[in-house]
């Protein structure tokens, strides 16, 4: 996601057309961050592919990495659900897949002399997309807690052992803690990716400035250079990390819909 050539740190976050679309007054261009979902997608899919299409019983490299994500995702859902996780793992599983794809794509450096847009572009790193993903989450809490539980799923709400008085206090504090669920499910994966490309791209900014003044200047650029090594290092941890925490966050909100009239 580097891109020495651009103006300022922000430009990598531009949102660029590739094929103009428009629909009814309403513009559905294609762009570079719908480009890079369909790139992260189809990555997917040729991994798996490649992966299960000759199955064996010792299985090779790609085949072992499929089999310890499947276990790492299985667990995390038997673990976070419980008995009712089963039916949610393959959305479980194709979020944490597809955030962690499109995060480390996005650390991929632009090939030099490639059109800006298609230079390498992180959808996570925009709300608008991490706000997508995290509603889609709770349609599914609300849609499963009501079909499950019926009107018990507003027990979440208000937690039964209390006395009464406590009530006034705790539903309104639980009501605004739902609503704000897919606000900080998206600022939180947003926040990371954005941060963290605008510190590379400053960190590559400076190592640019230093070494092409020339001189003994040059040896300045030693320290920005080993921090974007750092920082980029930190990156790919980061990619993963989120990755993990959508999905973790996602199981404990279905969680909370399988089992609202437990509470």
């Amino acid at each position: 996601m580097i891109d020495i050539r651009a103006a300022g740190p922000m430009e990598q976050f531009e949102i660029l057309p590739i094929i103009a679309l428009d629909f009814a007054g309403v513009d559905i261009s294609f762009t570079n961050s719908s480009l890079w979902m369909v790139i992260a997608t189809s990555a997917i899919v040729l991994f798996f592919f490649l992966a299960t299409r000759r199955a064996a019983l010792i299985p090779g490299r790609v085949q072992s990495a499929v089999e310890v994500l499947y276990e790492f995702v299985s667990d995390l859902v038997r673990d976070t659900i419980g008995a009712d996780g089963r039916k949610f793992f393959p959305y479980v599983f194709t979020l944490f897949i597809f955030i962690l794809a499109a995060n480390l794509f996005g650390l991929v450096p632009s090939i030099p002399g490639t059109p800006a847009e298609i230079h390498t572009f992180t959808p996570t790193s925009h709300l608008i997309v991490t706000l997508a993903l995290a509603m889609v989450t709770i349609s599914i809490v609300l849609i499963y807690g009501f079909w499950k539980n019926g009107l018990k799923f507003f027990k979440l709400f208000a937690p039964s052992g209390l006395p009464i008085y406590m009530y006034a206090l705790i539903v309104p504090i639980e009501i605004i803690s739902f609503l704000s669920r897919p606000i900080s499910l998206a600022v939180r994966l947003f926040a990371n990716m954005f941060a963290g490309h605008i510190i590379l791209k400053l960190f590559a900014g400076f190592v640019v400035s230093l070494l092409s003044a020339g001189g003994a200047v040059m040896l300045f650029g030693i320290a920005p250079f080993l921090g974007a090594v750092a920082v980029t290092a930190l990156e790919f941890l980061v990619a993963a990390l989120q990755a993990y925490v959508f999905a973790v966050l996602t199981c404990i909100y279905l969680s909370d819909a399988a089992h609202a009239a437990d509470h």
